[in-house]
């Protein structure tokens, strides 16, 4: 399996790691948010060389109660940053966590090669188009509700199949649009309870079915400090516990605040599994 990154196959064979660099003031985990250009590259340096394969760059937090910024908002904080590490570490590989077209398409053309989308294109109509003109990977997250209501409990009537019948119908959508490297996230986090995101990792192996590299982006949520009763910053250990959990279902790609702990948990799992003697 391998995914096609501005013309460089990426092989997916090992489980890759995204590291996560917000680039505001109002990302949920505060270790995360950078002001500057300069603290991002430092960050980006650190990520790459502590072994991750992406580099996910994100303006706008989606955490529940914040206020979005203004599209221009958006592009003032990530163009540059998306420029800045193309031009300082052209081999890396970046991805835009962007759920607008505008946005995706000028770090697109500024370096990046995957766009995170959260909405799978829901809320934004020429998405889809915008990852096609720029032959862009495109990670299509699932998702219930709009930008107010996306982290409110969804009403399923079998979670495991309307996950299913939404990816048939969004995926069938992109390959219309033009778009041939899909990666799936489940989107835990969003518009499902605590239980459901258990019951999601749990099943995470039912959407090998399509054949296409599965995302887990879990990495200091709620679900997990809550379960914890504790907060974001003490949430590494759990993170650490259900991406190993999510990899021995079929995870390729773990989305994550920390990059150093994800590779070598990475490594920890393929000797576990066998992979490496």
């Amino acid at each position: 399996m391998t995914i096609n990154c501005k013309g460089n196959l990426v092989s997916l064979d090992m489980p890759l790691v995204m590291g996560i660099i917000n680039v505001n003031t109002d990302s949920f985990y505060a270790d995360s948010r950078h002001s500057s250009i300069d603290e991002v590259l430092f960050t980006a340096e650190k990520m790459i060389l502590d072994g991750a394969a992406i580099l996910d760059i994100g303006g706008q937090s989606t955490r529940p109660g914040n206020i979005a910024h203004t599209e221009e908002e958006e592009l003032m904080a990530v163009v540059p940053v998306v420029e800045s590490i193309s031009k300082r570490f052209p081999d890396a590989i970046i991805s835009i966590d962007t759920y607008r077209s505008k946005v995706a398409e000028y770090a697109c053309q500024s370096g990046a090669a995957i766009i995170n989308d959260i909405s799978g294109g829901s809320f934004d109509n020429d998405m889809y188009a915008a990852a096609a003109r720029n032959k862009a990977v495109y990670i299509l997250m699932h998702l219930n509700g709009d930008i107010h209501t996306m982290h409110q409990h969804a009403s399923y009537n079998n979670i495991l199949g309307d996950i299913t019948d939404y990816f048939i119908h969004k995926t069938a959508q992109c390959r219309q649009a033009g778009i041939h490297d899909i990666i799936l996230d489940i989107g835990i986090g969003f518009s499902k309870t605590i239980a459901e995101n258990y019951f999601l990792l749990k099943h995470l192996d039912h959407f090998s079915m399509f054949d296409m590299p599965l995302l887990i982006g879990l990495s200091r949520k709620s679900f997990i400090y809550k379960s914890l009763n504790t907060n974001p910053g003490n949430a590494l250990n759990g993170t650490t516990a259900l991406n190993f959990l999510s990899l021995t279902k079929g995870a390729n790609i773990l989305r994550v605040h920390d990059v150093k702990e994800a590779v070598e948990l990475v490594k920890m799992s393929e000797y576990y599994s066998g992979k490496v003697n």
